[in-house]
């Protein structure tokens, strides 16, 4: 099991993003959380095993439609044992 967390630049708000980002999460069993910053972009946490998590990654690198990411950053953490998906925030 793997943790990441994500930061998501770009338009990435008030376009549906991290309710289609729920959704993608619940398809490949991921757990953690997606959240709207102050800032205008979208933070989120990601666990499971590393495929799944490298496929949520690379689903937020391109976002819904109507969205426009420019660049998303990762970091490593601790897994925590979370057990499913939710939009905070």
């Amino acid at each position: 099991m793997i943790r990441q967390r994500v930061i998501v630049h770009g338009r990435v708000q008030a376009v549906g993003f991290r309710y289609s980002a729920l959704l993608e999460a619940k398809r490949l069993g991921v757990a953690g959380w997606i959240r709207n910053r102050s800032d205008g972009a979208v933070e989120a946490e990601i666990e499971g095993d590393e495929s799944s998590v490298d496929a949520m990654l690379g689903w937020l690198d391109d976002g819904p439609p109507g969205a426009d990411v420019t660049s998303i950053s990762t970091t490593d953490l601790e897994p925590t044992g979370e057990r499913g998906f939710r939009v905070t925030g």
